[in-house]
């Protein structure tokens, strides 16, 4: 414990916040009282600190390096302005943040410090969803942008996004931008206090010209006249509803009726567990008042509304949510569509873990299809991009607009897509019967394992590496693909790549934002009739995903 006390004494002499500077002063006292527990906190929060990667920062909040605090954030700020002034000789960036414990204080400390680097710092103008700070970067020309948001993390949480302007085209960063990013933070949190660092607070406010604009772009992705249905919404309290509101008038759409419990910005998120939409029970409020009021369809963001999540009533009267496999290949249908339709080319995306469907489509439409690794900002990088998405609920309708996914602008073509259902007398169920006919029907599940220890996580990888499965369930494995080294394009990853008789799939990874192993299951048929197909698909799934369970739990 002696180890960690005098940095949690210097931690603790240069904290500017009162609470997490209490905190810590706590946990120290009854550390060097010999409080067991307080150690073990102490250690937690002091022997490593958070990752600053691909994916910037992501943590609990409170006091420390292993957690999400000012001194953190600062440290993580000084550090991204010398990375962007080693970049150009007058970097610009423009700061944005949710409805989270401390998110607006993080982007008003980072919008200083950036300010008092000499970098021009543009805050938005109030709590905002992710996709109009990823809009704000290319509409602004800046040469970066910060995201304050732990997306759809547990309300303890906190993170810090961050995106590149110029040759980058407002996408997230990746290698070797993290790298050199989290080198020029490490340089900082090892040279000198955070109160040292200049600061000045004559940073700018954007104006709301930049959310005007993204309202009127994104409105304009639905067809004039619109036929009318009844949309529940919820915002899962996050920052979702006021812009999307404002869309989807504008986009021509009945006002929807919202989820009154979950609509305002709540930190602490108090009606769901998890404030995820694909979270078991997240969406519950939401399917109840569907059925209340008799609605068409549910339409969800998660706190940030980068993702979009959707619910339809099926023959039966009950509610179903869409996977994000599902909704993802449904608008990559209507996307090649709009390209056939134009005569236009165009690329559609998808991670490696999401559905085989959408290279379907691509290949019945002569369209080129790009696989990525996991990660919004490997789709978003796809050159001559018209559609991707990942099956965690994340799509990217309008790449000319933004390069990130966004749940507000998929949601205007997802719900135009189920009135021009409606106007021509079908419906989504119908709809999916119809991909299953054309395309061959794909069904899919995700096992996701959380882990108090994340050394457990390299434990099953290892094992699953040391003794290979020959068979899973009934199924016979035809090969495994080992990205530990790198595979064909890709650079090496910790991603088993399962194949399957029957062109079944089975992908193994480790999370990159949650302490969680996840594995994807992927079934596909093209014999009988679009029902059979869907029956034979989900089947096979169903047992993939029961004899994983036991192999990896």
């Amino acid at each position: 414990m002696s180890d960690f006390s005098a940095e949690a004494r210097a931690w603790i002499a240069q904290d500017p916040d009162d609470v997490t500077r209490a905190e810590l002063e706590t946990v120290l006292g009854n550390a060097e009282s010999g409080d067991a527990d307080a150690i073990a906190d102490l250690r937690n929060r002091f022997e490593t600190r958070l990752e600053f990667g691909t994916a910037g920062l992501r943590g609990e909040l409170g006091a420390g390096p292993n957690r999400m605090n000012r001194v953190l954030v600062a440290q993580a700020a000084a550090g991204f302005a010398a990375y962007l002034l080693e970049r150009g000789e007058t970097p610009s960036a423009v700061i944005g943040y949710d409805g989270r414990h401390n998110s607006q204080v993080f982007a008003k400390d980072t919008a200083e410090i950036f300010q008092g680097a000499g970098i021009r710092a543009i805050l938005l103008p109030r709590l905002l969803p992710t996709p109009v700070l990823a809009f704000a970067v290319r509409h602004l020309g800046v040469s970066a942008g910060v995201m304050v948001t732990a997306s759809h993390n547990p309300a303890a949480d906190n993170g810090y996004k961050v995106y590149l302007g110029d040759a980058d085209r407002g996408s997230q960063i990746v290698a070797p931008a993290d790298a050199a990013i989290a080198e020029q933070i490490e340089r900082v949190a090892s040279s000198s206090s955070v109160l040292d660092l200049p600061r000045a607070t004559d940073y700018e406010i954007a104006g709301e010209e930049v959310l005007d604009e993204y309202v009127r772009q994104t409105a304009a992705l639905a067809p004039a006249g619109v036929t009318p249905l009844r949309i529940v919404y919820t915002a899962m309290h996050g920052v979702g509803w006021e812009t999307a509101q404002r869309v989807l008038a504008d986009a021509g759409f009945n006002a929807p009726v919202v989820v009154a419990e979950q609509i305002e910005p709540d930190p602490d998120f108090p009606t769901v567990a998890f404030p995820n939409p694909e979270e078991p029970g997240a969406l519950d409020l939401a399917l109840a008042k569907a059925a209340e009021v008799g609605a068409d369809i549910v339409v969800a963001n998660d706190p940030d509304a980068d993702r979009l999540a959707i619910a339809i009533p099926d023959a039966d009267g009950s509610w179903r949510r869409l996977s994000g496999n599902e909704v993802g290949y449904l608008l990559g249908w209507r996307a090649a569509e709009r390209l056939a339709g134009s005569g236009e080319r165009g690329t559609l995306a998808a991670s490696i873990v999401s559905s085989p469907a959408l290279g379907a489509v691509a290949n019945a439409y002569g369209l080129t299809f790009t696989e990525t690794l996991t990660g919004f900002k490997w789709v978003s990088r796809v050159d001559d991009l018209a559609y991707g998405y990942e099956e965690a609920l994340g799509y990217l309708v309008d790449p000319a607009k933004v390069r990130d996914k966004d749940g507000i602008s998929a949601a205007v073509e997802f719900l135009a897509l189920a009135a021009e259902l409606k106007a021509a007398g079908s419906s989504l169920p119908a709809h999916e019967l119809a991909f299953a006919e054309k395309f061959g029907a794909f069904a899919s599940s995700q096992i996701s394992i959380r882990v108090a220890d994340l050394a457990e996580i390299p434990r099953i990888m290892a094992g699953l590496r040391a003794a290979p499965p020959t068979v899973i369930g009934s199924v016979t494995v035809d090969r495994i693909d080992d990205f530990e080294k790198g595979f064909g394009l890709f650079p090496a990853g910790d991603i088993l790549r399962i194949h399957l008789q029957g062109n079944a799939r089975v992908i193994v990874r480790p999370s990159g934002t949650e302490p969680k192993l996840k594995v994807y299951i992927d079934a596909t048929s093209a014999e009988g009739t679009p029902a059979e197909r869907i029956e034979q698909a989900q089947a096979m799934v169903d047992e993939l995903d029961a004899a994983m369970r036991v192999l990896v739990v």
